[in-house]
This record gives C-alpha cells, structure tokens and sequence, in this order.
C-alpha cells in the first residue's frame, strides 16, 4: 500500500486531472490517492463563509455558480457532457447550495468547516469519476466516514483510537481508492478540518494507520531544496534528508511539507518522499531514518509579514516563570503560534506571524504588560550557517533580533529587497 497526495496545483484544472492519473495509472500496487481542492477553490469558498456568516447573501449564488461552472467545465473537458461525473457534481453543489440558503449560527470556525470542505469533495469526485472512465478501476471514499477528530473546528486533533477502528475498513478491498485531504469529521459527523494546508497531514495519518510503504507528496517543485529559490539563488536540492532536519525546516516555516505530517510517519519509520508532478519521473527528496546534517549545504528559511512583540511588567518587575506563564496563556487562547522568543531582565519579545488576531491580542497584553510592537519585518532562519552565507543574506540588513546557536542562526530583519553578495 502507497499513499500519494496531490495539491492544488496539481488538480486545478483538467489537464491537471489527466496529468495526475496518468502518475496514479503508472503505479503498481495497491494505492490511496489524496487530492486538495482544485486551484483557488478554497479562497472562493472562505469568500463564501465570509458571505453566509456576516449576512451577505446576494454574493452566495453568485459564487457558487462560478464554483460550479469551474468544475462542471473541468468534467466536460475529460468525460463529455452528462457523465456520472456530473450529477455527483451537482449532488454536491445543491448541498452547498442548501447550506447557505440557511442561517449561520454563532460559531465561524463551525461554519467555516461546514463549507470549506466541499472543495476537496468536489475535485476527488472529478479524479475518481475520470479514472473510472479512463479504465482504471476507482473507489471513491468520504474520509470523514473514517477520519474522526474532536469538535476543535478549523484546527481539529485526531481521534486516533477511532480513526484506526475505521480507516482500515474505508479503504480495503480497492486496489485504487481515491479520498480528501484536510478534512475528517466529530463523532456526531460533523465534518472539521484539519488547519490549511492538513491535506499532507491527511495523507500522513491515513499511511501511519494503514502501516503504508511510503507516502508520496506530489508537488510543482523536483523535491526539498535548501532554500526558496524564488528569492535565495544559491539554493540546492536536497536528495536525502532525515526526519528531524525536516521537521526543523516545517518549525522555521519551510512551506514544501506540512508541519505535523511528519511525525506520524517517523512513528513507523514510514519514508516520506516528495516529487514533482511535472517531472514524475525524477525520484525527488526522500525523507526517512537517514541522518546527513554533517553534510548539509546551508538551509534557509524565510518567514515574511512578522510582527515583533516586546512586553514588560507594568511596575517594573523581573519577568519571572509566573510571568511566561500568563503570556503563553494569552497566545493560547488567541491561537497565535510564536516563531521566536526572546528574553531578558525586565523583557520578553516575541515574533509572530502578521495575524487578524493581531488587535484583540494586543488588547488583552496590554491589560498586564506595557507593549510595543513592530511591524512590516522578516523572520530568516538559517541551518548549518557558515560565515560566507552570513555574510551574504545579512549584509545591509536592518536587524532588529537575533539568536545564534550551533546550528542555527535566525534573525528578525526590516523587511527590504534582498541582494545577494556572490558566492
């Protein structure tokens, strides 16, 4: 059993769906196959949350009907006009249509939840219904039958005594199955996701429980490369890298892997490998047991749009343990992950990610602590840093934090252009 995963990118439109099943023909063996919504699917569909929570409910009909006419147009252009495609499709988007011709309750993150998932639902029904029709025998699985979680809507921790009973049964018996990432659903069969981008988290959970032989996420890229090559032109491709160097590049914001996918695969040493659907036949980064940080180039990880917190007691007082303690409760209770911390005697500073939270936050630190804050900065991380590379990413830059270990260096920097000295 192989468990393949494919974004986005790889399913927005229909020669992507074609591209995407001729990988899933050429495989051998039994195979899961775990798709996310076609393209800007999800944008469109938080737009429609936002239209049905807050009242706006002449925009509703008219984003469902581009929804519609995008993934109708996508079974047209692979199956024909009127295939069994369609009327899957149509079944789905009258639900969808259903849900917002109602009343929201008070919970967004509910609600958002509610909707969000019809994107993964309708493009694995374009996948499963194209492969069928292309003779390769698929089942088409509704993961939140088999994937369980608690109620914690938009960010939902798996059940995983419940999952394991389920997800075996869901997928045996098919050499092909074909399900959704990022969604699952409570023990009432609500359905929950699992935070942006869990389609990898997805695919990362149903191969622990089903004992996989790999998983496979399918992306634009030709595997883990050391840096973004976007902005950083040094960066190299990574053949190899071990579990713990990978989950260090998620935690510093690397955007190729989710970051709790990889946990449950090292739990069962299952290899995680990561290619490229548009060169699928290059063999990629694989990421297992295997330890080669001695021989590592410099990794470089950029986190844009940082907000830099400092806070210190009202009354002058050391920041003590009690302190801390009601700070990361605040964070806590605001959902806001911490990218860096920093303190001393009277001070602690945070870095964090630019956040609609931001306000309310602030708010509710400015009841205990004076607070100031910066804006419109960079957070870059750097592992297995040498001089020369210090040298080149950090010169002419504004610095308004740093931490420097053994390994690595990370910096708050003004956000600015990046000019590179030559290597």
């Amino acid at each position: 059993m192989k468990i393949y995963k494919f974004g986005g990118a790889s399913v927005r439109d229909a020669a992507g769906v074609r591209n995407v099943s001729d990988i899933v023909t050429a495989a051998d063996g039994r195979l899961v196959v775990v798709v996310s919504a076609m393209g800007k699917t999800t944008n469109a569909l938080e737009t429609l949350v936002d239209a049905f929570f807050y009242g706006r409910h002449d925009e509703c009909a008219g984003i469902i009907a581009a929804l519609s006419d995008s993934h109708l147009r996508a079974a047209d252009e692979l199956m024909g006009a009127d295939s069994p495609c369609h009327a899957a499709l149509r079944s789905l988007l009258a639900k969808l249509a259903e849900k917002v011709a109602g009343q929201p309750s008070l919970n967004y993150d509910f609600e958002y939840d509610q909707i969000i998932c019809y994107g993964e639902l309708l493009s694995s029904v374009i996948v499963s219904h194209y492969l069928n029709s292309i003779g390769r025998p698929a089942r088409w699985v509704d993961i939140r039958t088999a994937l369980k979680t608690d109620d914690n809507y938009r960010d939902a921790r798996i059940d995983w005594q419940l999952s394991a009973t389920f997800v075996p049964d869901a997928f045996a018996g098919a050499d092909v199955c074909v399900t959704q990432g990022f969604i699952g659903s409570t023990i009432n069969n609500l359905t929950t996701t699992l935070g942006r981008e869990g389609s990898d988290y997805s695919a990362a959970i149903i191969g622990h429980i089903l004992d996989a032989e790999s998983v496979t996420i399918w992306k634009d890229v030709p595997g883990v490369m050391s840096s973004d090559p976007r902005w950083y032109p040094d960066a190299q491709f990574l053949p190899r890298l071990s579990y713990w160097e990978a989950i260090e590049m998620t935690y510093f914001g690397a955007n190729v892997i989710h970051p709790k996918t990889l946990k449950p695969l090292q739990n069962k040493n299952i290899p995680l490998r990561v290619r490229s659907f548009v060169n699928p036949g290059a063999e990629g980064t694989v990421i297992s047991s295997f330890d080669n940080s001695d021989s590592l180039p410099p990794m470089l990880i950029l986190r844009r749009n940082q907000i830099f917190i400092s806070m210190s007691p009202k009354d002058f007082s050391f920041i003590m343990e009690d302190n801390l303690s009601q700070i990361f409760s605040i964070f806590s209770r605001h959902k806001v992950k911490i990218n860096l911390l920093q303190n001393s005697a009277l001070n602690f500073s945070v870095c964090i990610d630019n956040t609609p939270k931001l306000p309310a936050l602030l708010d509710e630190l400015g009841r205990s602590y004076n607070t100031r804050y910066n804006d419109d900065l960079e957070l870059l991380n750097i592992r297995h840093y040498d001089a020369a590379t210090l040298a080149s990413v950090i010169s002419g830059k504004t610095i308004i934090d740093s931490q420097v270990t053994r390994k690595t260096a990370r910096y708050v920097v003004k956000a600015s252009p990046w000019n590179f000295r030559q290597s």
